[in-house]
């Protein structure tokens, strides 16, 4: 049997569904790839206005269609609500999560000079950048990887702002001037990891996936960051970054795991709203939730939820 796998039409989905595909064939599963064209891929319009799951509602129908045996999705792309009709099958070993500034002359985010502009489509990175008080010019900008980094080697920005991993995956992360430090850019939830979906009844596939691609750690790690999502009534198009890493503890005399997530959330005006928390990996929603409940606290929950955080969209 040759699995069809499903992805989104663009350079960075195609290489990243391309090496799922290679650690299946290691594993023994013949594969291909087949692409979909997406809302996402058709529109240049910012990605609120667009609606939820733009990226990833064309390929998750063809999956439930039957055109498809699996799916390949960047995970910070999937709506909050898990969709009835598959299943979350493995969650491969994450990529660099970090946010990565390409800027002229090689500068990095503290040299650029006040009124540079900065191109992002992200009210995430928006808010975080504004926070910083360098006097930024924050640009919208969407397009794939080489029509960003084109705005500023025409001279049109002085920066743009991009996901670490995308460089990585398409083998161009020595165009990256800085690799943004997490304590000072907070990674979108999921950032760098994938989602690997496949029909909620192909029991035998899902267990043939999991044990072929899934990661306990990075499970772990993007489940406590989405809940954070959840728990917030916001979505991917939201300025709300949340970061796990998974630490070493010790509990009598024995060395445990644990999640450490921490979560910003922009709410206009420059602020920011920040928490922490640390505890069990199998607690890795619990946390998620128990830490947006923390921001809904200091935010205040007499605002309405759709107009809780600036630039927010419901996934």
């Amino acid at each position: 049997m040759i699995l069809r796998i499903g992805t989104r039409r663009s350079a960075l989905a195609t290489a990243q569904a391309g090496v799922v595909a290679d650690r299946l064939r290691a594993a023994g599963h013949d594969s291909e790839l087949i692409e979909i064209s997406t809302t996402g891929d058709r529109s240049a319009a910012p990605v609120a206005e667009l609606g939820v799951g733009v990226f990833v509602s064309a390929v998750r129908d063809a999956l439930a269609g039957g055109e498809l045996d699996m799916a390949v999705h960047s995970y910070k792309d999937l709506p909050s609500a898990p969709d009835p009709r598959l299943l979350l099958a493995a969650v491969p070993p994450r990529c660099d999560p970090r946010d990565a500034l390409v800027a002229r002359d090689a500068k990095v985010l503290g040299e650029l000079p006040v009124g540079a502009r900065v191109g992002t489509g992200s009210p995430r990175r928006r808010a975080q950048l504004d926070a910083l008080g360098l006097g930024l010019d924050v640009v919208a900008l969407r397009g794939n990887l080489d029509t960003r980094i084109g705005k500023v080697r025409s001279g049109e920005l002085d920066a743009v702002v991009v996901a670490a991993a995308g460089l990585r995956r398409l083998g161009r992360i020595d165009e990256a001037t800085e690799l943004l430090d997490p304590l000072q850019m907070v990674p979108a939830p999921a950032q760098g990891a994938l989602a690997i979906e496949c029909r909620i009844d192909d029991s035998d596939l899902a267990r043939a996936l999991a044990a072929a691609l899934d990661d306990e750690l990075t499970r772990a790690a993007v489940t406590a960051e989405r809940a954070v999502l959840a728990g917030l009534e916001a979505g991917c198009s939201a300025p709300v970054g949340a970061l796990a890493d998974v630490v070493s503890d010790w509990d009598e005399g024995r060395a445990v795991d644990r999640l450490s997530l921490r979560a910003v959330v922009g709410v206009g005006g420059g602020a920011l709203l920040r928490a922490s928390i640390t505890g069990d990996m199998d607690d890795a929603e619990k946390l998620g939730t128990a830490l947006a409940a923390e921001l809904l606290d200091m935010r205040g929950t007499s605002v309405p939820p759709q107009n809780r955080w600036i630039g927010s969209s419901h996934r």
